[in-house]
């Protein structure tokens, strides 16, 4: 039986600055809901990161490498825009608590009135990921502490070759 069924593609767009476990685990279990999830690093040349566009790519394509249906890209400009470039039906996006629901809301309400034909989908954060979020990360980070259980071993590993060549 042939099916012409068309691909589901979500992004999953952010700074990522870091990755954590919790976006991982987003991405993850969202696997079983879309065909194909592009995890898109917003590029914001006013904001000054922790690390690079180009460096959060590069560890985000390290912690999916075992996932084929999984690509990273980096991308400027409206989401939903990126969106309609790329084919991508869905936005996904990731909540922790409440604060984050009326935040996320408001962006998604404003990306159906400018694109009425994406939808924008929210998954809960797994119980033990709630609360991490890459503003932590980056405060432990500056303060020399311990962010093993917060992120993935890639972005431990790139901090530490980071540091070494005094990066």
């Amino acid at each position: 039986m042939k099916t012409d069924r068309q691909i589901t593609i979500a992004i999953f767009p952010g700074s990522f600055d870091p990755v954590t476990l919790a976006h991982r685990d987003i991405v993850i279990r969202a696997l079983e809901l879309f065909d194909k999830i592009v995890v898109a690093v917003g590029v914001n040349s006013e904001k000054k990161g922790l690390l690079s566009h180009q460096e959060r790519a590069d560890i985000l394509t390290k912690v999916f490498a075992d996932q084929p249906r999984v690509e990273v890209t980096t991308y400027s400009g409206l989401t939903v825009e990126y969106c309609k470039r790329i084919g991508a039906q869905y936005i996904l996006r990731g909540l922790r608590n409440t604060n984050d629901f009326e935040f996320e809301n408001a962006i998604a309400q404003n990306n159906k009135q400018l694109q009425p034909d994406i939808e924008t989908i929210f998954l809960m954060s797994t119980s033990g990921t709630g609360h991490i979020s890459s503003t932590i990360v980056r405060d432990v980070v500056l303060h020399n502490g311990d962010i093993s259980s917060m992120v993935p071993a890639e972005v431990i590993t790139f901090l530490k070759n980071k540091t070494q060549q005094g990066g």
